[in-house]
């Protein structure tokens, strides 16, 4: 059985976040999951398609200098992120940033042996 459950979260990088929150949900018909400050100069933002698991996070590229660099990444849903990392971390991943809390949720990074990165997380209890 696999700690991980499946990918929660995945990254779009956005210029303006109210124009593409507009586009995701009247456009698209997505509905909206969380949109929440994230500090300033930008909100968490969640969409995702009626019934979906995985969602889009329309993060602020104005948050992210190195937008244009990177590609867009992927969160792994788990039920508890630091269990999960030891877990993994037992089996040899490489982790490359601890578990950390945020407001909405608990997040650690690891690598594939190809330098690729991925994200835990889960869900703060409310």
């Amino acid at each position: 059985m696999s700690v991980i459950e499946f990918a929660r979260t995945i990254a779009v990088y956005v210029a303006d976040q109210d124009v593409s929150l507009s586009f995701y949900t009247e456009q698209l018909g997505f509905e909206v999951k969380a949109d929440v400050q994230m500090g300033v100069g930008g909100r968490w933002v969640q969409v995702t398609p009626p019934g979906a698991q995985t969602h889009l996070v329309l993060y602020p590229r104005a948050m992210m200098p190195n937008w244009a660099e990177l590609r867009p990444s992927v969160v792994f849903k788990c039920a508890d992120t630091y269990q999960a990392t030891q877990e993994l971390k037992a089996k040899g991943v490489k982790f490359v940033m601890e578990p950390t809390k945020m407001p909405w949720g608990t997040f650690a990074s690891f690598e594939d042996p190809d330098g690729n990165q991925f994200f835990l997380a889960d869900t703060p209890q409310v």
